[in-house]
Order: C-alpha cells, then sequence, then structure tokens
C-alpha cells in the first residue's frame, strides 16, 4: 500500500487545525520575547515578517488565526521612507473584518491607533527606561489587565505616542505619555509599553548602536547604568504580568486540536 496519498491527507490535516500567527516585524532587536514560548505552548506556528530585510513584503492574512505587530524605531511621520507601514495598517483593518485577535507592541501600538483614526506623534518627552502606569477603572476588568495593581511600573521605549481611538477603551495611563494601552472591541489590544522585554534583551537594546546615539542626543537624561539597576529591581514584577498577560492574550483564541 502507497503510504504518501495518507501522508499528504495528514500534513493537510494538520496544517488546517494548527492555529498560525503573522508577526509583524520592523528591526531584528524588536523580538517576541517572552510572549513567545506562551505561543509555541499553544500550538501556533509563527510566520514572520521582517520589513527590515523585506520592505516590499505585502502578506495578507489568508490562513492566519491571529496578528501581531512588533516595536521599532521608525515612525509613522516615515511611511514615506517605510511604504510596509501603510501596508501593516492594511492588514490591521483586514484583522477588523475577518474579527481576528491582534496585539501590537510600541509602533504596533501606533499604527493601530492610526488605523482607528487616532492622531500619532511626538511626545512631549521621550520614555527610555522604567516608569510608572496606572491601570483605569475598565483595565481592572479586562481579562489582560485585571491582575495589574492599580499603579505597576513598567519598561519604555519611545519616543511617539498617540490618542485615544473613538470607541477605544483606555486600559492603563502614564504621566510622561498619557495613553499607554488601549482595546477597541473584543480582542484588539495596543500596549505602548514592553512586558515582552528579559534582561538580556534590555541590555541588548542599551547596546544597539542606533539606541546608543538615541541616548547620547538626549544629553544626559537618560543614563543606561540607571537603566540596568531599574531593570534588577523591576524586572521580576514585569515578568510576572507578563506571563498573565500574554496567557490572557492567547486563550483570546478559540482551540483548536493540536497536532
Amino acid at each position: 500500500m502507497n503510504p504518501l496519498p495518507i501522508l499528504f491527507v495528514l500534513r493537510y490535516y494538520c496544517w488546517r487545525v494548527m492555529r498560525r500567527m503573522l508577526v509583524c516585524q520592523h528591526v531584528p532587536y524588536e523580538i517576541l520575547g517572552t510572549l513567545n514560548p506562551y505561543l509555541r505552548r499553544a500550538g501556533f506556528r509563527m510566520r514572520y515578517v521582517n520589513f527590515g530585510r523585506a520592505p516590499e513584503a505585502s502578506p495578507t492574512l489568508d490562513g492566519y488565526d491571529g496578528l501581531i505587530i512588533l516595536g521599532g524605531p521608525m515612525c509613522l511621520r516615515d511611511s514615506g521612507h517605510h511604504p510596509h507601514l501603510r501596508h501593516e495598517m492594511r492588514l490591521i483593518e483586514e484583522a477588523l473584518v475577518r474579527d481576528v485577535p491582534v496585539l501590537g507592541i510600541c509602533l504596533g501600538a501606533q499604527l493601530i491607533a492610526a488605523t482607528l483614526g487616532a492622531a500619532v506623534g511626538t511626545n512631549p518627552q521621550k520614555e527610555i527606561g522604567w516608569y510608572d502606569l496606572r491601570v483605569t477603572d475598565e483595565g481592572k476588568e479586562d481579562p489582560l489587565f485585571a491582575h495589574f495593581h492599580e499603579t505597576e511600573r513598567v519598561f519604555q521605549w519611545h519616543g511617539d505616542t498617540f490618542t485615544l481611538p473613538h470607541s477605544a477603551v483606555a486600559l492603563a495611563k502614564g504621566v510622561i505619555c498619557e495613553h499607554q494601552a488601549f482595546r477597541y472591541q473584543r480582542h484588539v489590544y495596543a500596549l505602548q509599553f514592553h512586558l515582552e522585554v528579559d534582561a538580556a534583551l534590555i541590555e541588548r537594546w542599551l547596546r544597539v548602536p542606533h539606541h546608543k546615539a538615541e541616548i547620547a542626543a538626549l544629553a544626559g537624561t537618560i543614563d543606561p547604568e540607571t537603566v540596568r539597576r531599574d531593570t534588577m529591581r523591576h524586572l521580576p514584577r514585569s515578568t510576572a504580568l507578563s506571563h498573565q498577560t500574554f496567557q490572557a492574550f492567547v486563550d483570546l483564541f478559540p482551540h483548536k486540536p493540536r497536532r
């Protein structure tokens, strides 16, 4: 008996039932981080689209169950030099039509906000390091934020911000940067801050030439050694928050049997 037809059927069945995630990446040092193991344990197969290497890429959501858009050093106003940013906004629109979960982190959050009609622009002050945020009353009832204390200290690295889109629910706010997280509809989430970081990733960011130049241009207002000391103090709590938050995000997806 020829086993090949059976193998083809099994492979096709596995492809149909395995959950698949489209991940938009902009630079090699902005990665899924602590989110990665939760997706893999839940049986997701990830496809990374690295726009830094392939800015002309034009993926669609065909065959995918969710969309994650990571951070990056570019700004939405640079879309003339980074046309993939407009394509990513079209992906977000496609996800809204298909009603699939979306998570945007930092630049990804700004792209979600812009897609929903909000303004995106320069924050009065850059946030680089550890900063307080306050969970809103709505955030305390949200599955991704219900485990947060009223005030938490989280890691930030951004210079832009967004206004709250119409019909979006504010989940967390900051002092220097007001809008830190929101939810749109049932399962579109935008996080300005970085829960996905671990100690190695933060150290990598501090050593990236682009980031070193960015800190140097701030004329001593950001001290890398202070960031390192604060990381030792605040990272354990941030890691605990990331575990609960990212597990709750994974739980938004309907169950599919694993291969």
